[in-house]
């Protein structure tokens, strides 16, 4: 069994649905009721605390609702949980500013992009 499979038997599997090139909605598939439920309970409780499963759950939440922000995150500590026991390593925390650090430059650069745009000339200096 691999990690993606773990996820599909607890039904934490995102929903697809895409037909004729265009991506709609689609349902999460229905598997282990229990356990689907005790691991998106453990997401909103993950929201609360000061890791990078919050700056996800916050970050989807803002963008899709809380709901399908609370299932995201749940499909994610599932795959924590997979890796964890099959390699028999303990979890290390990404920590709460990952996906700001990980976007940084992109972030960066499409600022930059969007006032050249708007006829500005762009230099960019690191603050002390």
């Amino acid at each position: 069994m691999t990690g993606p499979q773990l996820a599909s038997w607890a039904g934490l599997c995102p929903g697809h649905h895409e037909s004729g090139g265009k991506r709609r909605k689609g349902k999460t598939r229905s598997g282990n009721a229990a356990i689907r439920r005790a691991l998106v309970e453990a997401a909103r409780a993950a929201a609360r605390t000061r890791t990078s499963l919050r700056a996800q759950y916050y970050r989807l939440k803002q963008r899709r609702g809380s709901q399908r922000a609370a299932v995201a995150v749940a499909h994610s500590i599932i795959r924590i949980i997979f890796v964890v026991l099959t390699r028999k390593s303990t979890y290390v925390d990404l920590g709460p500013d990952f996906f700001e650090r990980r976007h940084a430059a992109d972030t960066e650069q499409q600022l930059v992009r969007k006032l050249e745009r708007l006829g500005y000339n762009v230099t960019l200096e690191k603050v002390a």
